[in-house]
């Protein structure tokens, strides 16, 4: 198994400040679609949440149900100190393929491209298992291939195949407000159980 699928390896990269995916603030195609989110009781999991800053965001725009999961404890731990108002229980360490509970809404930012693409599908089932009827997964993928991994890039029409089987509807624009550095090379999907 790679050394990139365990917990050890990406609590190495935080320790060592490798942390190239880190915005420093939440994505901004993320914040502007939550912006538009009018029920603050919503169930939200951000799955490979790393420093958390949409979840940061999202509780203190007054979202009381927000969930953080993440391979490694270090960001968690990072997290907590900087809001240490966050409910703790709201805060998984573990693997986003062993997580239960019931969602009515994931947000994807880093984890389906930190992910071996051999567990896409995979990743696909676990979160449509994950949500609730009618629940959605939104967030922002790389349109772009990568040489060697992680990250791991991919293709809309390989997102459609990876995610159609398992999801009613699946929607994916190119992002018109990516930060500039990933200007042209994201996507924004909206997948409906």
């Amino acid at each position: 198994m790679s050394d990139f699928l365990s917990s050890d390896y990406w609590s190495k990269r935080y320790q060592e400040g490798q942390t190239g995916w880190d915005l420093g603030m939440p994505s901004p195609p993320i914040r502007e679609y939550t912006d538009q989110l009018t029920n603050k009781e919503l169930d939200i999991l951000i799955p490979g949440c790393g420093s958390g800053y949409e979840g940061e965001y999202l509780f203190k725009q007054g979202f009381s149900h927000v969930h953080l999961l993440d391979f490694s404890p270090d960001p968690l731990i990072a997290f907590k100190d900087r809001v240490p108002e966050f409910p703790e229980k709201h805060l998984h360490f573990g693997d986003f393929f062993e997580h239960h509970g019931h969602y009515d809404l994931i947000i994807e930012q880093t984890l389906f491209c930190a992910i071996d693409p051999k567990l896409r599908k995979a990743y696909a089932a676990k979160a449509a298992s994950l949500l609730k009827p009618g629940g959605k997964l939104v967030g922002v993928l790389f349109n772009l291939d990568f040489e060697g991994g992680p990250p791991f890039g991919g293709s809309v029409d390989e997102y459609k195949a990876c995610f159609g089987d398992h999801f009613s509807s699946v929607s994916i624009e190119p992002c018109y407000n990516s930060i500039a550095p990933r200007a042209g090379t994201e996507v924004f999907v909206k997948m409906i159980k």
